[in-house]
């Protein structure tokens, strides 16, 4: 029988609705993070799939996925990411090992653009600005705060899946933006079905008034907003990211918005979640900021739950994967499940 293993930190109240009917064919087994971990690895040396989260700060390190984690688990064929990151998952010892990877992208996608297009709103108004000094006492003239509009300004936006693209839409179809996009794996020809004109970075960095990120946490990607990248934008923009910690240089952020090159930034991930509460970028007034909740609402929790429950049916039934992170690996996978669990 195929044995499911879920982590306590996945949302997975419906999830288990939805495993409920194949419960006859499906042993699901729930471990949790704060209990012994002999007791979790027991649970998993004979699982087939690990149902696992993302943010690196909700998985204690034993338990997420990497080499000696595999080897505690020699019969597992699948792990599978809550989100559509794969923040704690080495993917090479997955595709060395013969496991598959799969992710529910698409799930949150909702939820994090709305969270990005707020926080560029709320720049834009300088609601950060007046929300503090009102807290403060404040008793001035409103002009101090004067902001400005969304409608008709560039946007830049930095990878563009599925959260990239609905930014696109959004901002193209309700503010009438001009949307400039980098991202080397869309092909050409999918740039304007995507809503937006192809850039590369340096475009971007230097003709939009607004950059935000949508890009996954790679070795690629890692430490690409800079010093230098900040330097290239242009007087004044505004940055907000909504991907991942460690994307964007937080020391160098802290500088560029100290010399007032940058005119603020709105930031739902970091480099080590949650931030001290004496993080330098928490100190300034233009600086929106959030634990990385942009994915967290009701609906996209559901919606998430929902993807990582039908693909595991699937798999386990000996379906293909509607998500892989991995594809290349497909053919050892199969040939492994075929041998652990038989069709």
């Amino acid at each position: 029988m195929p044995k499911i293993v879920y982590l306590d930190a996945f949302p997975a109240d419906n999830a288990l609705d939805i495993l409920k009917p194949h419960a006859p064919g499906l042993e699901v087994v729930r471990i949790g993070r704060d209990q012994p971990l002999e007791d979790s690895f027991a649970a998993l040396a004979d699982a087939h799939a690990y149902q696992c989260v993302p943010a690196r700060d909700e998985v204690p390190e034993p338990l997420r996925i990497h080499r000696e984690f595999l080897a505690r688990a020699p019969e597992l064929l699948v792990v599978s990411s809550g989100g559509s990151g794969v923040d704690t998952f080495d993917i090479d010892a997955c595709t060395e090992a013969g496991v598959l990877v799969v992710n529910q992208a698409g799930g949150n996608a909702e939820a994090v653009a709305e969270h990005a297009l707020g926080m560029m709103l709320m720049l834009l108004k300088k609601a950060p600005q007046s929300d503090r000094a009102l807290r403060r006492g404040w008793n001035g003239a409103r002009v101090e705060f004067r902001g400005a509009d969304l409608l008709g300004k560039t946007v830049g936006i930095i990878g563009l899946g599925h959260v990239g693209a609905r930014m696109a839409e959004i901002c193209r179809s309700a503010f009438r933006c001009e949307v400039l996009a980098c991202d080397p794996y869309i092909a050409r020809a999918d740039f304007a079905e995507r809503n937006a004109v192809q850039a590369d970075f340096e475009e971007v960095l230097t003709r939009a008034d607004i950059v935000t990120v949508h890009t996954p946490l790679t070795p690629e990607t890692r430490g690409m907003l800079n010093a230098e990248a900040f330097a290239r934008m242009k007087p004044g923009a505004l940055f907000v990211t909504t991907a991942r910690g460690s994307i964007h240089d937080e020391a160098a952020l802290a500088e560029a918005l100290e010399s007032g090159r940058l005119g603020g930034a709105g930031l739902d991930v970091w480099d080590t979640e949650p931030p001290a509460a004496d993080h330098p970028l928490l100190g300034f007034d233009n600086v929106i900021a959030t634990p990385h909740t942009a994915g967290v609402t009701r609906d996209s929790r559901e919606r998430m739950a929902e993807y990582a429950a039908t693909q595991l049916i699937g798999l386990m039934a000996g379906g293909d994967p509607a998500r892989p992170v991995n594809p290349e690996v497909l053919p050892r996978y199969r040939a492994r499940f075929r041998e652990i669990l038989g069709g």
